[in-house]
């Protein structure tokens, strides 16, 4: 049982030896749960965009990287992580913006339309970012398949003996399904830990103020 729970049950109390909780007592208790909770949706947003993008700094992933921007889909691909970044530091500017309008509420019903629009952009975040790495990694699957130049990257001196050309890259190309697959859900499995917890913690403090509204 948390700090909310006590608190509504001493609210509740009808007896005269304990203090009577007033209603913004409540209130004030979800709110500033309320606002915790989407501070730690921002910093958790902006961890996930900065801690993978931490591994280019080192040289193996670099070079590694280097594949799939030195090929004829390098400028598509140049453009799509364009756009996907775009998109990130847009999502993260709505989650600071939440979070500064929740700060500084001092009124249910805003505290509840602004819970809503928390768990709406994020549900729209983790949607897009699941989308996001599926479609990239599925679209690498298929410059494996159809560009050359790919598969000479990764075997610059010669193909391994008992593999045709076409074979090596339809296999590449299965492999970079499969692994799209499962990095997606294993992704969907860590979002639903961090976001998905956050989320109904949320959703409770809304409707603990609905009850409290009615």
């Amino acid at each position: 049982m948390d700090e909310l729970d006590i608190l509504k049950k001493d609210w509740q109390k009808r007896g005269d030896e304990h203090p009577k909780l007033s209603y913004n007592d409540i209130y004030k208790m979800i709110w500033k749960k309320s606002s915790s909770i989407v501070k730690w949706i921002f910093i958790i947003s902006i961890l996930e965009f900065v801690l993978p993008n931490l591994l280019y700094l080192l040289p193996s992933t670099r070079e590694r990287m280097s594949i799939y921007y030195t090929n004829d889909s390098s400028t598509f691909f140049i453009v799509l992580s364009g756009i996907q970044y775009l998109v990130i530091f847009y999502f993260i500017f709505q989650f600071y913006k939440r979070y500064k309008e929740i700060s500084v509420l001092d009124d249910a019903r805003t505290l509840m339309k602004n819970i809503i629009k928390t768990r709406r952009t994020v549900k729209h975040y983790v949607i897009f970012s699941l989308s996001m790495i599926l479609l990239t990694m599925s679209l690498f699957a298929a410059s494996f398949y159809f560009d050359p130049n790919m598969l000479a990257a990764v075997y610059p001196n010669e193909i391994p003996e008992g593999l045709t050309e076409e074979k090596l890259r339809t296999i590449m190309a299965i492999s970079f399904i499969v692994v799209a697959l499962l990095t997606t859900a294993l992704l969907a499995l860590i979002y639903f830990l961090l976001y998905g917890l956050l989320l109904k913690k949320l959703n409770r403090n809304y409707h603990e103020l609905k009850k409290m509204e009615i």
